[in-house]
């Protein structure tokens, strides 16, 4: 068995464990949504941007590749094309218009022909302990003295100060995994929103905080052992219930679970048990 964890099944756990067994254990799939879409097709753009010359890389260039990202992602999942209504030409012109929006606003947090990314969708991962934590960095820059600058992308607001921990804590996962790869605390964690008032969250880790970032993973991880040991799942409800694709089955708003399915606990805890391996957040 090779446990594994990535930040988003990690927040999963920490919002809600039925939540971490619906998506990991049963597998459950999430409804797709126009504005996860949006933010997916965001993030093509952005990536593929930089295979531009720095002088190619303008608003114009970057509003091009909008259309072969989509058709791009409606040849990877055609179900996509269901979140379109083609009977009504205005609606799907308004969600292009949407996204065009979203990569326009980063363009003024940040100047791509004065960057040049070391990596792109970088998958990462170390061992923890006998834990393999893993993940998708969306860009890790370089500075000219080797410093490192983790880079994530958000398509939604920012959040208020009381949630930011959420985002940080996925930054914080990145960080720890690059230390242990590199040897190196990256200098900076940078958290790019596009959404309402778009705006760059910064912070520089050091490495007493990352420590305290492994210690939280080891109880978290010790924490879904136990529940997959005991097959005790339980609910936690929020405000983000309201949000939830698997309410209907959740105990706390009168729902009943499906059966757990056999092998529940391997499943828990080793993503390459099953054939849909989580890398996490994209």
């Amino acid at each position: 068995m090779v446990a594994a964890l990535s930040p988003s099944r990690a927040s999963d756990f920490m919002q809600c464990p039925l939540l971490y067994r619906f998506r990991v254990i049963d597998k459950l799939p999430s409804a797709p949504s126009a504005p996860a879409a949006r933010g997916t097709l965001v993030h093509s753009v952005l990536e593929r941007l930089f295979d531009l010359p720095s002088d190619g890389r303008t608003i114009e260039a970057a509003a091009a590749l909008v259309e072969p990202q989509w058709q791009a992602m409606l040849a990877r999942d055609p179900e996509l094309s269901e979140l379109m209504d083609e009977s009504d030409p205005a609606a799907v012109a308004a969600w292009f218009s949407e996204a065009v929006t979203l990569i326009e606003k980063w363009f003024t947090l940040e100047d791509p022909t004065r960057l040049e990314p070391k990596e792109r969708e970088l998958y990462v991962e170390t061992d923890l302990d006998g834990l393999t934590l893993r993940g998708y960095v969306d860009r890790l820059d370089l500075t000219a003295t080797g410093e490192m600058r983790v880079v994530d992308y958000k398509t939604g607001k920012a959040p208020s100060e009381q949630f930011e921990a959420k985002a940080w804590f996925q930054m914080k996962f990145y960080g720890l995994v690059l230390w242990r790869l590199h040897g190196q605390v990256p200098r900076m964690l940078q958290l790019v929103y596009l959404g309402g008032d778009s705006k760059i969250l910064r912070y520089s880790p050091d490495e007493d905080e990352l420590l305290a970032v492994e210690r939280k993973i080891k109880a978290l991880w010790k924490a879904i052992e136990t529940a997959a040991e005991t097959g005790d799942w339980q609910p936690r409800t929020s405000k983000l219930c309201d949000w939830c694709d698997h309410r209907a089955l959740c105990p706390a708003w009168g729902g009943t679970p499906p059966p757990l399915p056999e092998r529940a606990a391997v499943l828990a805890l080793d993503p390459h048990a099953s054939a849909a391996p989580d890398l996490g957040d994209n």
